[in-house]
């Protein structure tokens, strides 16, 4: 799979394969793509963000847009960031992928902008998403109680925080080369 920076040119491709309201279920955004002004109101929002990079997820094997991450809450002054803000079409559930794509931004975010702390964050109600997280090798660092509220909710939903070191970082590579097949990403 490859990541590609997030434009304009993903939109039609984001809108077939994540509009799928299991995408949606357990995230504190509704599904943005339900509609092309919608999906054009959440790119600008995504590529315009201070201190996020968004990306386009695409399977290398068939072409096809499988989904998008982003790096977000960038602080330089700090060296850390936050991966988040993914999702992936269904049909790529339990492949590769995710675990590729996060492999490539943490790589870049340890290896090349010399983060020192690298957040991920799920809601505490999303298991999937927490199993995928803890499989990277992130440690669970808390469950922080009633920590937002889904915008058309008045129900405030927990959120699970998890995050990847410097320290950890080469034990975590190690781990990730070992899922991906050692010879794919070796330097």
């Amino acid at each position: 799979m490859r990541l590609e920076p997030l434009a304009e040119r993903h939109i039609a491709a984001l809108r077939e394969c994540a509009n799928d309201p299991a995408l949606w279920d357990f995230t504190f955004a509704p599904n943005p793509f339900t509609s092309d002004m919608d999906a054009h109101s959440w790119l600008r929002q995504a590529v315009d963000a201070p201190h996020e990079w968004p990306f386009a997820i695409f399977d290398k094997q068939t072409g096809a847009v499988a989904g998008s991450t982003r790096y977000l809450d960038m602080t330089p002054a700090h060296r850390k960031l936050e991966i988040g803000w993914t999702f992936i079409a269904q049909r790529f559930w339990r492949t590769p992928v995710n675990t590729e794509a996060k492999y490539l931004m943490l790589r870049y975010a340890f290896e090349e902008w010399n983060a020192v702390r690298v957040q991920l964050k799920a809601e505490a109600v999303n298991s999937r998403s927490r199993e995928a997280i803890l499989r990277l090798g992130a440690a669970h660092e808390g469950t922080l109680r009633n920590f937002r509220i889904r915008p058309g909710e008045s129900r405030p939903r927990d959120v699970a925080f998890y995050a990847i070191t410097a320290q950890e970082w080469p034990a975590v590579k190690e781990r990730l080369l070992t899922f991906l097949g050692r010879n794919l990403y070796s330097p």
